[in-house]
């Protein structure tokens, strides 16, 4: 019988036709990683949203303390005592993130939560709001309508409808950059360039494509960053960090790793994978229970009571599977097709990853998530 191919037998077939139908190709040097200090820095900030029907945070205390902070920039003051319910303004946290070199004046995109009772922000105006960064400092300051995509009904029953996440929103371009961040990078003497992931043998490889183009201005630091010399002001440096982004490098091949969801039962194999000889033996045990109640009935005359009588039949059945041999495997293609033949699930095929690993006959990591 034919058995159908199982999700994990596809995702590991995918693979294996980008890392063995073709040669290892070259990557530019900006796919690798980025160069030190050319981040975002995260910003948030506290602000009210107003305008909306009836959907605000209604009396809570932060609300109401955010809006006399509010209304009282332009002379307006709330007697003593008077407590609002709010119920068309609702207390929100506001996030952003601001690009490298971004100067004043430039526009940023944010995301506006709500943080009460609030249940929509739909139709809703942000108050201008300032935006802080890890420092303290103020960096932008936004304010503008929110588009919400989701949608949240209550009717009079009691009945409810929502679609999607209505106390979130986001304001495009409604931030505009106050400060700029000083990163340092027309100052110092030197360039780093970080790779994403630690790798000594990529590490190599980039210092010496850089070295290649650009004799004797790189250095390994570690086996994640290069060292590399810079001179000049801005432009020049600009140049430069252009002409190392575009350099060709082939990258090394990946550590061997095995990636196990523990919660789905993903399996995800790298082509780095190999497995050594091994026996391998998996059976299955089903124990089934059938209950078959019987309704006696008194004797007639007899003054008795009805009465149930159980009945149970219990059975066990032990699939008998022969012990299979995984043959020393030089591809990931083989070691698909191995696993294919024995028509695992993808709960046995965990436990047996994880055997083959403690049996030393696994040449990869095994990550569980």
């Amino acid at each position: 019988m034919t058995k159908r191919p199982t999700l994990i037998t596809l995702i590991a077939l995918f693979l294996a036709s980008f890392a063995f139908a073709a040669p290892a190709q070259a990557e530019r040097i900006k796919d690798m990683g980025q160069f030190q200090g050319l981040r975002a820095n995260q910003l948030t900030g506290y602000g009210i949203v107003v305008g909306l029907a009836g959907t605000g945070d209604d009396s809570l205390d932060y609300s109401t303390l955010g809006m006399k902070g509010a209304v009282s920039r332009f002379g307006l003051t709330l007697p003593a005592g008077v407590n609002p319910a709010l119920k068309n303004a609702a207390a929100v946290m506001i996030t952003a993130e601001l690009p490298p070199f971004a100067k004043p004046g430039q526009r940023l995109d944010v995301t506006v939560s709500a943080i009460g009772k609030a249940k929509s922000l739909r139709g809703g105006t942000l108050v201008l709001a300032p935006l802080y960064g890890a420092d303290g400092q103020i960096y932008a300051m936004v304010q503008g309508n929110l588009v919400i995509g989701g949608l949240g009904v209550d009717a009079a029953d009691g009945s409810k409808l929502t679609v999607n996440v209505p106390s979130s929103g986001r304001i495009a371009g409604g931030a505009t950059v106050e400060r700029a961040v000083d990163t340092g990078f027309a100052t110092t003497d030197q360039l780093t360039f970080n790779l994403h992931q630690f790798d000594a043998t990529n590490a190599q490889r980039v210092a010496d494509a850089i070295n290649q183009a650009l004799p004797g201005s790189a250095v390994m630091i570690d086996g994640a960053s290069i060292a590399i010399r810079a001179s000049g002001g801005g432009d020049e440096r600009m140049r430069l960090m252009s002409r190392i982004e575009n350099l060709a490098v082939i990258r090394s091949e990946p550590p061997a790793k095995v990636i196990v969801n523990a919660r789905t039962g993903t399996v995800v194999i790298n082509g780095a994978v190999r497995v050594g000889t091994a026996a391998v033996s998996q059976g299955k045990l089903t124990v089934s229970i059938k209950e078959s109640p019987t309704v006696v009935q008194p004797a007639p005359f007899s003054r008795g009571e009805t009465a149930v009588e159980q009945s149970s039949e219990i059975g066990v059945d032990q699939e008998y599977r022969p012990m299979m041999m995984v043959k020393s495997t030089a591809s990931l293609s083989q070691l698909v097709d191995a696993i294919n033949r024995m028509g695992v699930p993808p709960g046995d095929l965990v436990a047996i990853l994880e055997a083959l690993s403690q049996a030393g006959a696994l040449t990869a990591e095994l990550v569980i998530i």
